[in-house]
Parts: structure tokens; sequence; C-alpha cells
């Protein structure tokens, strides 16, 4: 259960003892929101003491009788907006006017309920007032937390980007100042870590580039009757020089054709990201096992490796952005760490799931189901 405090300002003890008896036992509850919300009440004769009470102690939200002696309730409200207090407030007066309405509303009060109510019109003011606070602290909340991700996840991009470019800079140096002499032999291997940097670079821009136009939802999909196998064969087809450099067989267990109706670049991405993690993380003269079949309406894509397999707080980690393993194993593996976060992504807006069986030294094996 959830408490909400509720101040009331109104200089008469008939109108403050009966608020407290209309809300007494008072529970709201909304669809959307596990907790149910009850009320602690409080109250105040005048707009000094009401300010006082707001300064010192938390309030969410305040009834506020506009005749006050002293400071008037829209000069509470005025100073309420100014000093960007975090609660609602609801005017109660027996004065109501249209330009008094207005300039309420003007200043921040959620809604204006005139004197004198019955207990019904005032729990339904209640809940409603209780639905806005909810829901414009919870708007603040995410929008707080969307700033900080988005924080997060420049600073590791950056991060990303400014060590291939660090590296390139440093041979590039060596390279201009002939520091391992003049024959041009001598640079062939700084020349080969440059361009491996760069593609690097390239890969992370490109799956950043993915990444973002499947978050904001604007990844463009032209659903069209696709052959998944000939898809699988063209993916296999670019991993096979990186395959055959550290042995690795790969055995292909599929039909000869299989068509579904999807976007072609969203199978692109799934076996690319599959394929490509299980020659990286493979072992030398390893092994890969790709099947494909159709059962009850649904496509299985299983890819099977032999590598340096994952523990159990890896596997758990494994769709989160940027996540890569780091181990002694993994040191020398390049990547983004967005591969598996994009592809899991692509799964979910397929309506399919991932399974992951995973054990170190051992091997990986990867589900999909579409």
């Amino acid at each position: 259960m959830e408490k909400l405090r509720i101040l009331i300002v109104d200089d008469e003890q008939g109108i403050r003892t009966g608020i407290r008896r209309g809300l007494r036992g008072l529970v709201v509850s909304f669809p959307f929101h596990d907790d149910d919300f009850e009320y602690d009440i409080i109250d105040a004769e005048t707009g000094e003491e009401a300010l006082s009470i707001i300064e010192n102690e938390l309030v969410d939200i305040v009834l506020l009788d506009n005749k006050l002696p002293g400071i008037e309730g829209i000069e509470v409200l005025e100073i309420i907006k100014e000093r960007k207090y975090d609660l609602s407030v609801m005017m109660i007066t027996s004065y109501a006017s249209i330009e008094l309405a207005v300039k309420a509303t003007n200043n921040g009060a959620f809604n204006f309920v005139p004197k004198p109510f019955t207990k019904q019109e005032l729990t339904t003011a209640i809940e409603s007032i209780t639905k806005h606070l909810f829901l414009k602290r919870m708007t603040r909340k995410m929008k707080a937390e969307g700033k900080k991700i988005r924080f997060q996840f420049l600073s590791v991009l950056s991060h990303e980007l400014k060590s291939p470019i660090n590296t390139v800079e440093s041979y590039l140096r060596i390279i201009q100042d002939r520091q391992a002499g003049d024959n041009i032999d001598a640079y062939d291997t700084m020349v080969k870590r440059s361009l491996d940097r760069l593609e690097s670079m390239r890969t992370l821009i490109m799956d950043m580039l993915d990444f973002t136009r499947i978050e904001s939802g604007r990844k463009a999909r032209n659903i069209t009757d696709i052959d998944i196998i000939d898809i699988a064969k063209t993916a296999i087809y670019s991993v096979e020089i990186a395959a055959k450099a550290k042995g690795i067989h790969i055995l292909m267990n599929f039909p000869k054709t299989l068509y579904l109706k999807a976007d072609a670049s969203d199978f692109e991405i799934i076996f690319n990201n599959l394929l490509s993690n299980a020659v990286k993380y493979n072992k030398e003269s390893g092994e890969i096992i790709i099947s494909i079949n159709e059962q009850d309406s649904q496509i299985k894509i299983v890819v099977e490796d032999t590598g340096i397999g994952m523990n159990v707080k890896e596997k758990s980690h494994l769709f989160e952005e940027f996540m890569r393993a780091k181990n002694v194993k993994t040191r020398n593996i390049s990547g983004t760490g967005l591969g598996l976060s994009i592809m899991k992504k692509i799964v979910d807006l397929n309506k399919g799931s991932i399974e992951v069986e995973s054990t170190p030294d051992i091997g990986s094996k990867f589900t999909v189901i579409i």
C-alpha cells in the first residue's frame, strides 16, 4: 500500500473536519499500478501555515481554499509554482468565478471544485488528482532514467570509438616517423592492424544505426515471401574465410528451401550474428552445426558451437547493450557488444524467442524460434 499525504488548507474548522470524514478509509487503485493508494491527512488554517508545512514536511496533494486570512489561496498557489514543489493542488472555494478558475489553472492547479461538494464529488476528485500526480511523477522518472541511459550509452560509445582511433593514430605516427626503418614491408603488420580496427569501427557504426532504428521504431520493414535457407547460406558464405583460418568445420542440416513472409534484413541480422559469434568464440579446429526446420507452424534455427562457452553470470547479461564477456579467452576477440542485443530486438519484433545453453570450455547453443 502506497501512502500519499493530503494537506487541507481552509480557515473553516467545519470544512476541514468534513473533508477528513469524507476521506476516512479511502483507498484508490488503478489497473496500471500494482499498489493501492491510501492517505494521511493534515490541515492548516492559513496560507502562511500551509507554506511552512510544505517547506518542511512531505506533502503530495493540497486542497486549497482561496479566501483565507492573510495571503489568499491563489497567492499560495503562485508560490508553490514558483518554488516548484513536487505536489498537486486542487482549489476548493465557495467564491468560484471564471477569472479565478483561469488564474488558478494558469498557476498549475490541477482542478477547481466549488464548495459545497458531496462526499462522492470529493472522492472522485481525489481519485483524479491521485492519478494525475502518479503519472506526472512517473513521466518525470522515465525522462530522468532516459537521460541517464542516454548518457551511459554515449559514454560507452565514445570509449568504443576512441580506442580504435587512438590505435590507428599511433600506427600512423610510427609510419610517418619511419620508426621501423625505410623498408615498407616492416609496416605491413601495422597497416593490417589499422585496417582491422577501422573495420571494427565501421561495424560499430552500422550496429549503432541498426540499434537506433529499432529502438525508435523507424526500421523500415519490407514483408515479402523470403527463403531463409538462401539467407542462411549467404551468411555461412560470409564467415567461411574466418572459419577456415581457424580450422573450423561448418555442418549444415536444413532443407533446400523454406519460405515464410518476413523481412529479409531481419533474418540477415539473425544469421549473421549467430554465425559470426560461433566463429569468433570458437576454438581452433572447432565445429559449428547449423540446423533449420519447420514444425507446428514454427521455424526453429539452431546454431551450436564447440567454443569457449559462458558461465551463468555472463549468460544472464548476454543480450544487454555493449555486453561483452571480459576474460583471458576473449581479450583478443573484437566486437561491439551490440550484435546480440540487436538480434534479440529483431527476434522480439518477429514475436519469437531465443534459448541459450552454454558450458565453459564446451560450447554454446543458440535456439531461435519464430
